[in-house]
């Protein structure tokens, strides 16, 4: 595993705010995954450099966390499509995981590389990964019949939510992939999905 291009704020050197941070995402990760890895904290010990953001970027994860106008599925559909299409190990390992507690099947996760051809997945969900694979692109390549069937389904503020995650999954991978920050081991062992090849 590569090392992060930037040594991360050590739990010795973190301020009173990094540690809280620190603390309670690993207490989150712990209850999402079931799994505690020794480099679960690298993004957040990046962002420690910088308190005042930290605790900004904390109250986003925080608010995104609590949106509850989508249903799991299709949340973890739209995020782990958007890692994968920006190719953040990290982002997969730890969405893979996240996806298992969902629901996801590991015949699910092996599909969403083909999801197109794939008999396990809804016209709904091909459209939301559909969605996720066309935000994350770039450049963005949204078009209006891809908008129109999402709104068959979707309201307004559903529209909103699914453009946020996966906007915000967007913004980790690429923070994450130019500071080098790899997987963290939510998944070893067990099946993950896997980054796009394709075009980007």
């Amino acid at each position: 595993t590569a090392m992060p291009r930037i040594t991360g704020v050590s739990d010795r050197d973190a301020g009173l705010g990094a540690k809280i941070a620190y603390f309670f995402t690993k207490r989150r990760f712990k209850q999402m995954t079931g799994l505690e890895t020794a480099t679960m904290l690298e993004p957040l010990r990046m962002y420690a450099y910088i308190p005042r953001l930290l605790n900004a970027y904390g109250r986003l994860e925080m608010a995104e966390s609590k949106m509850d106008i989508l249903s799991p599925r299709h949340r973890a559909l739209a995020e782990l499509k958007s890692a994968m299409t920006v190719r953040c190990e990290y982002c997969v390992d730890l969405g893979s995981a996240i996806a298992r507690g969902w629901g996801l099947s590991d015949e699910e996760l092996l599909a969403l590389t083909d999801y197109r051809n794939a008999a396990c997945f809804s016209d709904l969900d091909k459209l939301i990964l559909d969605y996720a694979t066309a935000v994350s692109r770039t450049p963005v390549d949204v078009s209006d019949e891809l908008f129109d069937g999402l709104r068959a389904h979707f309201d307004n503020a559903q529209l909103v939510g699914l453009t946020h995650i996966i906007t915000l999954g967007n913004l980790r991978g690429r923070f994450n992939l130019a500071l080098g920050i790899g997987a963290s081991g939510f998944s070893e062992g067990k099946v993950c999905a896997l980054p796009d090849t394709g075009r980007r």
